[in-house]
């Protein structure tokens, strides 16, 4: 909600941040127009999802020309929660980013395995197919994606 916004926007405020690392704050879409007025501009602002196609009849879902339109200049994609509670694959992960990228946003990919998968012994073949997803949607745009 907004008072939990401030309370995060205020402390960062605060700082002292270091100038030297790119600090980005993720908001519910709906408060993305909200944050980006009462953010500095030394704070990046990044949706917490977003489609992988421009337009259409998708409805709840928003697209990167949305997300830059109200002024945030990052998305977050491939989160945990995304993967396992909505189920996108890999192959939805990767259009998403690669939209994302065409549209000139900014990405923080999310990778990992599950708590199961790592008890499991998968850690590295769930990482390993996931980035594998990845790396052609990013192709030669690596200076615009972080890996969380």
């Amino acid at each position: 909600d907004k008072n939990q916004i401030n309370e995060i926007v205020n402390n960062l405020k605060k700082g002292p941040l270091d100038p030297n690392v790119d600090v980005v704050i993720g908001v519910p879409s709906i408060y993305i127009a909200y944050v980006k007025g009462i953010i500095p501009n030394t704070i990046g602002l990044a949706a917490q999802n977003c489609w992988k196609v421009p337009k259409g009849a998708f409805t709840g879902e928003i697209s990167p020309a949305m997300i830059k339109e109200v002024g945030a200049d990052w998305v977050i994609l491939g989160h945990s929660e995304r993967r396992t509670i909505f189920g996108e694959k890999d192959d939805l992960v990767a259009d998403k980013v690669r939209h994302a990228l065409e549209v000139g946003l900014k990405v923080i990919a999310c990778i990992g395995e599950t708590l199961e998968e790592r008890e499991g012994g998968k850690t590295e073949e769930v990482v390993f197919r996931q980035m594998n997803a990845l790396v052609p949607a990013i192709g030669n745009s690596w200076d615009n994606v972080v890996l969380a």
